[in-house]
């Protein structure tokens, strides 16, 4: 399993651990991933994904999975994320339609 977000795409960054003596180490820094259960309003089911908290603070501040995730960027999302999206933006296509009649 990758160490990167479903939904922001965090992922490690590299960097240098340097020790008192100024001595220049190779280190990784990883992002902080939870394993979270969102609730998809408009598929009407739970949804398990590995975020960074930094993504479940946004998706709160945006009103909720469905919303984050149709104004999100395709090229950003993982595969599982993507069909989520495909999923809810279908979803809400048929919707008016069948309110309509």
């Amino acid at each position: 399993m990758s160490r990167r977000c479903e939904l922001t795409a965090k992922g490690p960054l590299v960097g240098n651990k340097v020790s008192h003596s100024n001595i220049k180490t190779k280190r990784r820094f990883l992002p902080n991933l939870c394993n979270v259960t969102f609730i998809s309003d408009a598929l009407g089911r739970n949804v398990r994904l590995r975020v960074s908290t930094n993504a479940i603070k946004s998706v709160d501040h945006n009103g909720g999975l469905d919303a984050f995730l149709l104004k999100a960027k395709a090229d950003v999302l993982s595969p599982r994320a993507l069909d989520l999206k495909r999923a809810i933006e279908k979803k809400k296509a048929a919707e008016p339609v069948a309110k309509a009649s």
